[in-house]
């Protein structure tokens, strides 16, 4: 995926991640902040949901934005 795509994916995110609650949101770092289980629950609870957003590898950027659109629309029923 190119610069330019993976930009729009990370904003795209963001603004989607900004209409969860903060316990989805805390779930998504947990999912997406870990580093492989390289950092620990407690510094990635830490971490501005914009860093863990910066942090995810191009190839999952589509997953992420796949689980952030399912949330969203659980959200709406």
């Amino acid at each position: 995926m190119n610069e330019q795509l993976q930009n729009f994916a990370r904003q795209t995110l963001m603004d989607g991640l900004e209409g969860l609650p903060s316990d989805w949101q805390r779930t998504f770092k947990l999912m997406y902040g870990r580093k492989n289980g390289k950092r620990s629950l407690e510094d990635t609870e830490l971490m501005p949901i914009s860093e863990v957003v910066a942090e995810i590898p191009s190839e999952k950027l589509d997953l992420a934005m796949l689980q952030v659109e399912a949330s969203k629309r659980k959200l709406a029923v």
